[in-house]
């Protein structure tokens, strides 16, 4: 297992985050997945023994119970808290009140409280607002999680699903007041999908901030088990819930240079797809999420895959994004300038 800091910080963190979306299966989440705590816990330890440190979910997972789920997983597990870097999120409703939701000061001051006592644990290694809330000023929520990194409630903070230009705002105000920076942003990237590489992930890399990917997979369509035809395995998630949209034509044309490429090293196709994303310099760490210790098994195992240059550039070429304004003027004019450079960045 390899590591990487988080970000700018010192935090190391496994490339392989194990996502807990699958623990519980109560309300909507069981189209996800509904496993119960003896499954968690074989799935959690088996990832411990493969060098897996961090660990994810939310407070919106199962209704609090992925969080319930996941804290005894970790201490079933035998191995010390401070082994394991545990990430969780706030933002989405938990309750029927209406400020039970959002990234208000209010909200995120009692759901911390509710996410400590279910996770059963005194701290919170990376504490994530879940959305972008359009109500709530972004440096009232900055302010908040300060204070709670100040309090020793949470040790680094992080934003799932932010837009560029919000990310680099909290990033300005914190700097300009001296408030905890922004670690990481939790976000969507795959072959099928790659369309922060546009604004976001240079954004990260300029600013150093950490980037943990979720469903690298696409939903599971780039596991290699779904057809062009329509076809899917019995009870295949994107069957009952074909989330997050992507370019079908685009996803599977970079199936077909993955499964050659995957029969060419004797792995699964869904291996290819993750190697291709932990290949990518401004990933921090991709969260798998797994139904099985065999699955889990598979998917750990693409950090061991080595993708040429001659591979990754066949499969940078079948993903690539269509060209969109301002980006092809900022390469028209980026590369006449650096021609006049002696020594080009």
């Amino acid at each position: 297992m390899r590591y990487n800091t988080l970000g700018g910080t010192g935090l190391l963190v496994s490339e392989i985050c194990l996502g807990a979306m699958t623990f519980g299966g109560k309300g909507f989440w069981t189209v996800v997945g509904s496993l119960d705590q003896s499954v968690a816990d074989r799935i959690v330890a088996g990832a411990l023994d493969k060098g897996v440190n961090f660990i994810d979910t939310a407070d919106v997972y199962s209704e609090g119970l992925s969080e319930e789920i996941t804290g005894a997983a970790i201490r079933n597990s035998g191995r010390a808290r401070s082994d394991v870097v545990l990430a969780t999120k706030v933002f989405g409703p938990v309750g029927n009140g209406v400020n039970d939701r959002g990234a208000s000061r209010g909200h995120i001051m009692d759901a911390v409280k509710g996410s400590l006592k279910r996770l059963g644990t005194d701290y919170i290694d990376l504490y994530q607002i879940h959305g972008t809330d359009v109500v709530t000023p972004i440096e009232e929520t900055v302010r908040a999680l300060d204070d709670l990194v100040r309090e020793g409630l949470i040790r680094y903070v992080g934003v799932s699903n932010w837009p560029a230009w919000r990310i680099m705002k909290a990033l300005g105000i914190a700097d300009r007041l001296g408030l905890d920076r922004i670690a990481s942003l939790q976000a969507y990237y795959s072959i099928a999908g790659r369309d922060l590489e546009r604004e976001i992930a240079p954004l990260l890399q300029a600013e150093k901030v950490g980037l943990m990917v979720w469903s690298p997979l696409a939903g599971g369509l780039l596991s290699g088990k779904y057809g062009r035809d329509g076809s899917a395995p019995e009870g295949a998630r994107r069957a009952n819930f074909d989330f997050p949209p992507v370019n079908k034509d685009r996803a599977f044309d970079a199936i077909d240079v993955m499964a050659e490429i995957a029969r060419d090293k004797g792995v699964s196709v869904a291996r290819i797809a993750l190697a291709y994303v932990l290949h990518k310099p401004f990933v921090s760490s991709v969260i798998i999420g797994a139904k099985s210790v065999e699955q889990l098994d598979d998917n750990i195992a693409a950090g061991d895959v080595v993708l040429s240059a001659d591979e990754l550039a066949r499969l940078d070429a079948v993903s690539a994004l269509p060209a969109e304004y301002p980006g092809w003027m900022l390469e028209r004019q980026g590369n006449e300038r650096l021609a006049s450079v002696a020594k080009p960045r």
